[in-house]
């Protein structure tokens, strides 16, 4: 796996963002972040922002995926939700009590993506939701200037 692989941070960033972009519906998630602005953006900006979005968020989270070295995640369940399937995991990471992650799934792009991650009851789609909309927020809603500036961040 790529944790184990002792690759650099750079590089274990760049297999985070591939990863990413193999099993999370990045368009949905990047989308929801970005809240109403989402539906007025013209398709180049939306394009443009949701690329800039993946890199953050690889770079965000990516830098934390060390701590998974010698953990292990197991599926403890599944529940249909209607629109979208739930997969419940118990996640062991070294030195640190086994915590409830919750995967939640669509196929609404086709295929089977996850599109949100609940952590102990936190959902990281709405934790981004609010901190994009605080960064669009401080930039008087210029979602050029957000997308620039998503490049540098994480």
């Amino acid at each position: 796996m790529a944790i184990d692989s002792g690759m650099s941070e750079a590089k274990l960033i760049g297999r985070f963002e591939r990863i990413f972009a193999d099993y999370a519906d990045v368009n949905i998630i990047a989308r929801s972040a970005l809240g109403p602005a989402a539906r007025s953006a013209k398709p180049a900006e939306l394009e443009a922002y949701i690329a800039s979005f993946r890199g953050y968020i690889a770079r965000k989270y990516g830098k934390r995926f060390h701590k998974f070295i010698g953990g292990k995640i197991e599926v403890t369940g599944t529940t249909d939700r209607g629109k979208f399937f739930e997969v419940m995991t118990v996640t062991e990471l070294r030195g640190s009590a086994p915590f409830d992650v919750a995967f939640r799934v669509s196929d609404r792009s086709g295929r089977n993506l996850f599109f949100d991650i609940i952590i102990e009851g936190i959902s990281l789609l709405s934790s981004e939701r609010v901190e994009i909309g605080a960064m669009l927020d401080a930039r008087n809603g210029d979602i050029a200037k957000l997308t620039r500036d998503l490049a540098r961040l994480g």
